[in-house]
């Protein structure tokens, strides 16, 4: 049989004979190639069966001329897929023999070869045995061997005795039957040799096939087969698959098997099918109620043959059980319930209601769900499922005063965990409600607050004893308040007090939120109220302080250097008090003389900006500013501005610093340490003029005012006189310290260095010229000394053009730092330097004496005696 294919799901051509029997194979389609998933295989003729391998069979006789079609239907029912496979059967074309004429080419002929057909035996046959099974001769060979091996399922050697050959005719004989699932085929070498061993021929290979008897019944691959369906499933739904195997050959009417349904339990209405080839169960009837029938036990039986009455058949167990949804509502046993609860009783179970549900026990849809949908607005009571028995648990959660209400009446209702499903062919079910009346039982009951939470606010820092409000209880029996006490339990914040008998509360402290505990604002207390029974009743008191304002707004920051471009200075308040009593803050300027050269410019709610309204001069203003905060609490200070002649507020900040560095403040053990000091020097100083005034030389010394004076300062030595046409004179000319400077004939100077020097403290207080020393010890006025006035007009402006051009650097550019080396000036002196920006810590050195020149060392030890 010949199949040609196409295209994969579209059409497939047989050739086959034009008249087909019965049970006949016609070919073989591949179904996997088109749908891998079928679970459904039918043909659209009758009279052809296409089996789950895709093997085409005959039911009956066909016989057709030229062509005949037909259609296979696959469907997958899962994926709700289907394809159709055109089949197309085509007469084959039948052989004429061809004849030969005579100018055809002569084929030469050779040596004849005997090669007999395949043999067929019968599985499983009766005998007689030996049976013959075929008949190999040789031209030239007498003798007959033969050698032998069975293919088939598990065999790895020859089966010992099965066939054997007569030596002397070389027939083939089978000693026994043969079971074709074990041995399925033998093939056998036949050796032809002459009487002295010699083999002319080669040796021949013969195949012995056997033929296949249906002698296996089909099974089941379970012994029993177990599905689960939904209840309500629509017919249609795949249920389950049972396998069953046929042991013979494949692809043959003993393999070819179908299914049938023999009978169910329950015996009812067919509620499931079965595919035939298959073995496909589906639901076939919606009235699948598991409440009626929790399962299903069909017998299934598998036969092979086609299902064709000879066949042989096994049957097979197949269990459904139909898995539960929520069709059925639950249902109160009872529809009014009544009990009684005693007042005030809370988390106390009251009663238990039971419901029907006729859903599966345990499952979403018979479980319980209660609900109060009526007569629990203050929400006192409280229900829920006892998960083993399904009942509803009503409690009371928060107690019943029977002053006000001596009965309450509930509305329960009941629904399911899991949502409900209408079956097929009902009505809708309303949901199921019960009314449940609770008789509430008098009880002698202790005080009660009214209200039981009491809110007091109190005003930041009142005074101790301050009444804050009242708190009362009332007896639930009388309506009144006779006989209660009031206490308030100790281990609580001690912020308040109540009287035991009125119940009025006070403060017993001044109440300030910086303070403590107090930082938190509020406190709750609880407050005890007792009858005369000795019953009590309890209450709490929520005391918040209040904010008050308490504390004066002050400015952060007082002191603020100004430049020369008077950039606004931004000034900002603080005030501890919380809102309402703190921002925004109002500024003043509270001096009116100040206030007429300063002003003050709104900035936001606590910062303002401070700036001069036009020119001042420069210089240290302190303004007084007072801060008003929003509760009208006002707060003075005093703002000090440095407007200072500079560009940026850090060199002010400088300048500020080194004076300050200058003025020192001594302490006690420093001031005495100092005076200690002074008297060890004047003790010293008393000592040493002791031994000097023993001895005084008298010397004649040459009177040379101008290169002999003697220089007691640390000043250049002597030089001559340069005068400086571009000398400039001092802006400041006083006197409080600096250098006297005097001139001789030879234009030399000396500088005295003083506090309030005159001419005349210069020539009485021992400083002197060589020139004042004569013989005798008389002293004579120098005069090559000027007058004071003479010296200050003389040597000021010098000074001051000294000063400047200190501060000036080659290039004439001003520079930055007084303390600059000096040019050259010649050979120094040892005596150091006069300039107004040399260092002055050598002012008391005289080591200089010791490298005095021979002709002043005279000189130097008759001043050492005097």
């Amino acid at each position: 049989v010949l199949s040609l294919c196409c295209e994969a799901c579209k059409q497939v051509i047989f050739h086959v004979p034009s008249e087909l029997e019965a049970e006949t194979l016609v070919g073989r389609v591949d179904l996997k190639e088109c749908l891998p998933s079928a679970e459904f295989i039918s043909s659209s003729d009758g009279h052809f069966n296409v089996l789950e391998d895709g093997s085409v069979y005959t039911t009956s006789a066909v016989s057709f001329a030229e062509k005949k079609t037909f259609t296979i239907l696959l469907k997958d029912i899962k994926e709700h897929v289907q394809k159709k496979i055109h089949v197309s059967l085509v007469e084959e074309e039948k052989k004429t023999q061809k004849t030969r004429h005579a100018r055809d080419t002569v084929l030469k002929r050779t040596k004849r070869r005997w090669g007999p057909i395949p043999s067929v035996m019968i599985e499983n046959s009766l005998g007689p045995f030996p049976l013959q099974i075929q008949q190999v001769q040789s031209d030239t060979a007498q003798n007959y061997t033969i050698y032998y091996s069975a293919s088939g399922p598990g065999i790895d050697q020859d089966p010992k005795g099965l066939f054997y050959i007569e030596r002397e005719t070389g027939n083939i004989f089978a000693t026994r039957a043969v079971d074709r699932e074990q041995y399925p085929s033998f093939q056998i070498i036949c050796f032809a040799t002459t009487p002295d061993g010699y083999s002319p021929e080669v040796p021949l290979v013969h195949t012995i096939r056997i033929e296949d008897d249906n002698d296996n019944a089909p099974y089941f691959t379970q012994e029993v087969f177990q599905f689960s369906v939904p209840e309500n499933s629509k017919p249609g739904v795949f249920v389950g698959k049972v396998i069953a195997e046929d042991r013979d050959e494949p692809y043959t009417l003993h393999t070819t098997l179908k299914y049938s349904i023999v009978s169910q339990i329950p015996e009812s209405v067919r509620s499931f099918s079965i595919h035939p080839y298959l073995g496909d169960i589906s639901v076939l009837s919606p009235q699948l109620d598991r409440e009626m029938s929790p399962s299903y036990t069909l017998l299934v039986e598998v036969r092979d043959m086609d299902g064709q009455p000879y066949g042989l058949c096994t049957t097979g167990t197949v269990v459904i059980r139909l898995e539960d949804t929520n069709d059925n509502a639950p249902s109160f046993k009872q529809k009014h319930y009544e009990t009684q609860v005693e007042e005030n009783r809370v988390n106390v179970e009251i009663l238990r209601l039971t419901v029907l549900d006729l859903d599966e026990p345990g499952s979403p849809g018979s479980a319980a769900v209660y609900e109060i949908i009526k007569g629990n607005d203050d929400r006192s009571f409280e229900i829920t499922t006892d998960k083993n028995t399904n009942e509803g648990i009503l409690c009371v959660v928060k107690g019943l005063d029977y002053e006000s209400a001596k009965q309450r009446i509930l509305v329960i209702a009941v629904n399911n965990d899991a949502p409900y499903m209408l079956a097929p062919h009902s009505q809708q079910v309303s949901q199921s409600t019960s009314s449940v009346t609770v008789n509430v039982l008098d009880m002698d009951e202790g005080p009660v607050f009214k209200p039981c939470h009491l809110l007091l606010e109190v005003k930041e820092c009142e005074d101790i004893g301050t009444s804050i409000g009242r708190y009362l209880a009332e007896d639930p029996e009388t309506g009144n308040s006779e006989g209660i006490c009031y206490r308030i339990p100790p281990g609580q914040c001690n912020w308040i007090s109540i009287d035991e008998k009125s119940g009025e509360v006070r403060t017993v402290k001044v109440l300030d939120r910086d303070i403590g505990e107090m930082r938190r604002g509020q406190c709750n207390i609880t407050v005890l109220a007792i009858d005369r029974n000795g019953k009590t009743g309890t209450g709490t008191i929520q005391v918040v302080i209040r904010p008050g304002n308490k504390n004066y707004p002050r400015i952060t920051t007082t002191d603020y250097i100004m430049c020369r471009d008077r950039k606004p200075i931004c000034l900002t308040a603080q005030d501890d008090d919380e809102s309402p009593y703190s921002t925004p803050f109002v500024y003043r300027i509270t001096d009116r003389s100040l206030a007429s050269s300063w002003k003050i410019t709104q900035h936001n709610d606590n910062s303002v900006y401070l700036s001069p309204k036009g020119d001042i001069p420069f210089g240290t203003y302190t303004i007084p500013v007072s801060v008003t905060d929003n509760g009208g609490k006002v707060g003075e200070q005093y703002v000090t501005v440095n407007f200072c002649d500079c560009v940026t507020p850090t060199e002010c900040d400088i300048r500020n610093r080194q004076f300050a560095g200058s003025n020192v403040t001594l302490g006690l053990w420093a001031i005495l340490a100092m005076i200690l000091g002074s008297l060890l020097l004047l003790l010293i100083l008393i000592t040493i003029c002791g031994c000097c005034g023993s001895g005084v030389m008298h010397r004649q010394v040459t009177d040379d005012c101008a290169n002999h004076n003697l220089i007691i300062s640390n000043t250049e030595a002597p030089g001559e006189e340069v005068m400086d046409h571009n000398i400039i004179p001092l802006q400041n000319t006083n006197d409080q310290g600096g250098y006297g400077i005097k001139t001789g004939d030879h234009q030399t100077f000396e500088m005295v260095k003083g506090r309030g020097h005159t001419l005349e403290s210069v020539k009485g207080g021992g400083h002197q010229s060589l020139g004042s020393v004569k013989e005798g010890g008389q002293t004579m006025m120098d005069t090559c000394r000027y007058s004071y006035s003479e010296w200050h007009n003389f040597t000021h402006p010098r000074l001051g053009e000294k000063v400047h051009l200190c501060r000036q650097d080659e290039e004439q550019k001003h520079s930055e730092d007084y303390l600059l080396s000096y040019n050259y000036e010649g050979r120094g002196s040892l005596a150091g330097s006069v300039g107004c920006c040399s260092d002055q810590h050598e002012e008391e050195a005289l080591d200089f004496l010791d490298q005095l020149e021979p002709k002043f060392r005279t000189l130097a030890e008759t001043c050492i005696k005097r």
